[in-house]
């Protein structure tokens, strides 16, 4: 028997033994749940967006996991499938910013808790309940959950785990520094400077982090003209009808992307259809699907009851979310498994312009019941995701599912108690941005939470310039991506760019950074202020001169590690740990400080 495959250390409880399961749960419960949690509360409500924690907790996780040798690859896997849950569903705090932006009385706490826990429950339900179909039969890539097998298989090497703990724990040094100096210099706060904003352009790099800070420049460019125009107020910034351009432009790709994978989807299940299945897994079973349909019509009564009996909202239109969350989970679902895109606000505003023509008019209501599907899109595909990556593993699918649920009931807290925390320690979270553009709200951008607002404050009643910037975001979006779409698959730019030498790596570069750039890159630049997107770029470009002078010097054969664990992007997912861990403990320090 290989070595590896045996355990190594004799102190840690059995596999599979019940202290084996509690040590993974407290791990990630306690630990690896909270750090993610917290850094995708706080990149949503600084950015707008925020980048999944599986990496983060498949490398801490593979530290407590490494004395079980190769086996332990599985219990890491639990471990970042519990703590992705929580990430997630901690990132949707900023939908209880969105509730204070729009005036609402916030019901108790524990009321919140509950209907996040309902929602999370009914949305990793529809989640498994499609993985037959998208993992097993489809076999879609999930090219995340591709990442993270290889990490975790990876990470069974004692001096790979220690250099990308070392890495990471690097960048969280860094990002505790770059914040403090926010904190206390006033030079560097004047500059707009954010390590997380920085460290999030460092890990999607250059190609997806210029895109954005162009769109930003133009912006600003044409804002005196938009005033004059009346789009905009006297004093309002560009991104107050940057939003509406952004995210049509953000639909209009995402047409396009979902109607090719639509083609590519039907011809993955013509390709399998007739291929003979692969042998189950030794020790596997059948997903029980009756046993999880009645799961999920379990908790989608219960998100009707909560949502109608605690939250008074409408029982047709919460019925109408549940309805479209059984689509745009298998849709989203699809999207991800094939190109890593996980369109959530694009799920948001379809449902928001849907329940407005069946004739809502009351924001609260579009947006408690958007917050259905928004909830379920996201921990429903990041269960998809997960499962990907057990398949590859051989990980016992109906565990790894419990763990994602115990994930569930401690997002669901964690997304109340951190938003409330942030809120209370940085009031400026509680101003409505929209309202008040006048309002500095330093590294407090919250994109995703002004674009949600905005959404929804024309509900019903739409003004006509709006309805045109609508229109020329889609056709923008829907232009460029079929543009780029047919570039990419042309021969013989795809031979100049590849072979070309520099002029081809420049040219290409050009065209997916400025010219031709992705419409979800450079929808960036409508969401939040300017001096953000260039920090952002900044971050990338970073990465990708630290890449072109990486590929001029000869590589070692022992380099071969998956990208993910790349140097610059731990040390990029370290900044971002780094300053959302500061401010989550400044904000504390400040709430004691009240106590007293």
């Amino acid at each position: 028997m290989d070595e590896h495959a045996t355990q190594r250390s004799k102190l840690l409880p059995p596999i599979g033994s019940w202290k084996y399961h509690a040590l993974l749960a407290a791990v990630a419960i306690f630990v690896l749940g909270p750090l993610g949690g917290i850094a995708a509360a706080y990149m949503n409500f600084s950015l707008g967006f925020f980048i999944g924690g599986q990496v983060l907790a498949g490398i801490l996780g593979s530290a407590v996991t490494y004395g079980y040798g190769a086996d332990g690859k599985h219990g890491a896997n639990y471990m970042q499938t519990m703590a992705a849950s929580v990430a997630s569903l901690a990132a949707m705090g900023v939908l209880i910013q969105a509730m204070v932006w729009l005036g609402m009385d916030l019901p108790p706490a524990w009321q919140l808790m509950v209907f996040y826990c309902c929602v999370g429950m009914f949305g990793v339900g529809i989640g498994m309940l499609y993985t037959p179909i998208l993992v097993d039969r489809m076999k879609l890539t999930y090219p995340s959950g591709l990442a993270v097998a290889n990490i975790l298989r990876a990470l069974t090497d004692k001096r790979l785990l220690k250099r990308s703990i070392a890495q990471l724990g690097a960048g969280t040094g860094l990002g505790v520094v770059g914040a403090a100096l926010a904190e206390h210099a006033a030079f560097v706060a004047a500059s707009a400077f954010s390590a997380s904003t920085v460290g999030a352009g460092i890990v999607v790099a250059s190609r997806i982090a210029v895109p954005g800070v162009v769109m930003g420049v133009i912006g600003h460019w044409l804002t005196p003209s938009l005033k004059q125009m009346g789009w905009l107020g006297a004093d309002d910034p560009f991104r107050k009808i940057g939003f509406m351009i952004a995210l049509a432009m953000i639909l209009g790709a995402a047409l396009v992307d979902l109607a090719l994978i639509a083609v590519q989807a039907i011809r993955r299940l013509r390709d399998v259809k007739d291929q003979r299945r692969e042998p189950a897994a030794p020790g596997a079973r059948p997903l029980k699907l009756k046993r999880l349909a009645i799961w999920c019509t379990f908790w989608g009564l219960a998100v009707l009851g909560v949502g109608h009996v605690v939250l008074g909202r409408p029982l047709g239109f919460l019925a109408f979310a549940i309805g479209l969350s059984l689509v745009f989970v298998l849709v989203n679902g699809i999207s991800t498994g094939i190109s890593d895109s996980n369109p959530i606000s694009s799920a948001f505003v379809i449902s928001v312009l849907l329940m407005s023509l069946l004739g809502l008019k009351d924001p609260i209501t579009a947006l408690i019941a958007a917050s259905v599907l928004l909830v379920a899109c996201s921990v429903g595909v990041d269960m998809q995701q997960d499962r990907s990556t057990g398949s590859r593993l051989g990980t016992n699918r109906d565990i790894q599912f419990r763990y994602q649920v115990i994930g569930i009931v401690m997002g669901s807290v964690l997304a109340v108690v951190l938003a409330q925390t942030f809120m209370t320690a940085y009031p400026v979270l509680k101003i409505n941005s929209f309202d008040n553009p006048k309002a500095d709200v330093g590294q407090w951008q919250s994109a995703m939470t002004f674009k949600f607002v905005g959404a929804l404050r024309d509900l019903g009643h739409l003004p006509a310039f709006k309805i045109k910037a609508l229109a020329i975001g889609l056709l923008f979006g829907i232009v460029t991506e079929t543009l780029r779409k047919i570039l990419h698959k042309n021969v013989a730019y795809r031979r100049f760019v590849d072979r070309g030498g520099r002029r081809g790596f420049v040219f290409g570069w050009i065209m997916d950074s400025i010219l031709l750039s992705s419409p979800y890159a450079f929808s960036f630049g409508g969401f939040v202020e300017w001096p953000v997107t260039a920090w952002f770029a900044a971050g990338g470009c970073v990465t990708s001169l630290v890449n072109v002078i990486a590929d001029k010097l000869p590589k070692k054969k022992e380099e071969d590690i998956p990208e993910d664990m790349s140097t610059m992007s731990l040390i990029g997912g370290g900044l971002v740990a780094g300053e959302s861990i500061y401010a989550l403990a400044i904000g504390v320090w400040g709430l004691l400080k009240l106590l007293r």
